[in-house]
């Protein structure tokens, strides 16, 4: 086996990057050289036909196995033979099973000079003597340390040393084209998953932006959008409060969309929906084979915000002993991937957003003043639906348009009738009850007029000002109400709403959702009143 030949074939297969063609252009290669014979690879891969596999006893783990993936040769006495068809009697090798197992298994080389002169343990020996094998050599394909299989050669003439040295540098150059024609097909395959979540992110921004945009003219709105054109322009840290459904997310979007960030990424992290531990890698990223399961290196949220910004949603909600983490990349905008020893310099905007009172959380010991400084430079303070009464209409009118034209229901229009119901109603889930109420009445009009009645009722706790009042009892509905009356308000809203829908909390139809909240804010917010079934 000629050195010349050996550095010819290296240029070839370094020049394919899909794997199959590595692995093909090797034993073709190899088959092709003078007195080769036969020319296989055989790569790591987890046991998969053990129940027929004829080396069942001789296999001691049985999680792991070598499978052939390559084979090429030319029968001499077995012209029907295909020698290149991987699914033959050798199609799976134990560790420590035969030559091929046992460098699979060590990682190191093994050369038979001459078969006839060895004590060897073969299967087919008569096919060893009638195809005329004289030598076997079996090559570990070790990559980074790792052995990512063997290459084996049967020739029929003797290999001596220095071919068999020659033949396993080809092999140390065959296995680093292995590991990056591997490393080509992984990343070919995440870029097609790039684009599959990138066009499924799209679909999902356009569902957003459908029920997106900032809607109203009321007073309390129009402060708001002041304070969102004036801190939009900088790099201040923004902490967004306000009820659940008060559309913290779309303010966070509006100050990104303002910024000199709008062509960088704004990233989303639910931090409620975070396990704790899996904080870490989910905020800061994590390299392969940091923890169990982590089968890949990972690219952390606050990694992907990098030059853009940062939307920490439900911030309040990250638990008491990880704020400390956050702090620290928040101060030093470097994060340290787990596993890693490199800190990453970054370059990002902080966005949060929170429906608790975070000062509150402080005074309790529940959340960190220091992180509440940070994430608070400038407070921007969403106001709920019942004091922006005005822009309850607008809203309406905005969601029928979206909601009709995306189900298809041209006819349906806002009566005057449905907007006294509406503007009449306290909406304790605020625009995101709205918008949820629109599109069950659009659904139930059936290109009618919007029956908003069948939605909400028309009588009971659940109406604010009940039907439109005369002129007489305008002082009866501009009363504010104290605390108590308030609390006690809400707590006869949320145990209609369980009325309604039968005690039931989540769910379809549930009490949550005819709330517009999220299913865990009300059953906090049962307990918080000591609300329970009756029995």
């Amino acid at each position: 086996m000629e050195a010349e030949r050996l550095l010819s074939l290296s240029v070839a297969v370094a020049a394919e990057r899909n794997l199959q063609g590595v692995l093909q252009t090797i034993v073709q290669g190899l088959a092709s050289q003078p007195g080769v014979a036969l020319a296989r690879i055989w790569e790591h891969a987890p046991g998969d036909i053990c129940d027929s596999c004829f080396l069942l006893d001789w296999c001691r783990d049985r999680t792991r196995c070598l499978h052939l993936v390559a084979s090429a040769g030319t029968a001499l006495h077995s012209p029907g033979e295909d020698w290149s068809r991987l699914n033959g009697r050798f199609r799976r090798l134990p560790l420590n099973s035969f030559i091929v197992g046992v460098v699979g298994a060590t990682g190191k080389a093994t050369l038979i000079q001459d078969v006839a002169t060895q004590s060897l343990h073969l299967e087919r020996p008569e096919w060893v003597h009638r195809e005329g094998i004289r030598s076997i050599a079996a090559l570990p394909l070790i990559s980074r340390d790792e052995v990512l299989g063997v290459l084996a050669t049967l020739t029929r003439e003797p290999l001596d040393e220095q071919a068999f040295a020659w033949l396993g540098t080809f092999a140390n150059q065959a296995a680093v084209a292995i590991a990056n024609a591997r490393a080509f097909e992984e990343l070919d395959q995440l870029r097609k998953r790039l684009e599959l979540d990138n066009a499924y992110l799209h679909e999902q921004v356009k569902e957003r932006l459908a029920f997106g945009e900032i809607v109203g003219e009321s007073p309390a709105l129009q402060e708001v959008l002041q304070q969102i054109d004036m801190v939009a322009g900088t790099d201040a840290a923004v902490l967004i409060t306000g009820e659940s459904g008060t559309g913290k997310e779309l303010a966070a979007r509006a100050i990104h969309e303002q910024s000199p960030r709008r062509d960088r990424p704004l990233v989303t992290v639910n931090c409620a929906s975070v396990p704790r531990e899996l904080f870490e890698s989910e905020f800061f990223g994590h390299v392969r084979g940091a923890f169990t399961g982590a089968v890949r290196d990972r690219m952390g949220r606050f990694q992907l915000a990098d030059k853009g910004t940062i939307f920490l949603d439900e911030v309040g909600e990250i638990p008491l002993e990880l704020q400390g983490k956050l702090l620290r990349v928040l101060q030093d905008q470097k994060v340290q991937r787990v596993g890693e020893d490199h800190v990453r310099q970054l370059d990002v905007r902080v966005i949060a957003a929170t429906n608790h009172d975070l000062k509150g959380e402080c005074e309790s010991g529940r959340f960190r003043r220091d992180l509440y400084y940070r994430l608070s430079v400038f407070p921007v303070e969403l106001p709920p639906l019942r004091d922006r009464p005005e822009d309850i209409g607008l809203l309406a009118a905005h969601f029928v348009d979206l909601v009709a034209r995306r189900l298809n229901r041209p006819e349906v229009r806002l009566t005057d009738q449905a907007l006294e119901q509406l503007t009449a109603y306290d909406w304790p889930g605020n625009i995101r009850e709205l918008r949820n109420v629109i599109e069950r009445a659009v659904i139930l009009s059936l290109n009618g007029p919007l029956r908003i009645d069948r939605v909400l009722g028309t009588s009971g706790p659940v109406a604010r000002k009940g039907p439109a009042r005369p002129e007489a009892d305008a002082a009866e509905a501009n009363r504010v109400l104290s605390r108590e009356e308030l609390s006690r308000h809400e707590r006869d809203n949320i145990i209609a709403a369980l009325k309604r829908a039968g005690w039931r909390v989540s769910g379809m139809g549930g009490a949550a959702e005819i709330l517009g909240v999220k299913p865990t804010t009300l059953t906090s917010r049962l307990k918080r009143f000591g609300i329970e079934r009756p029995r």
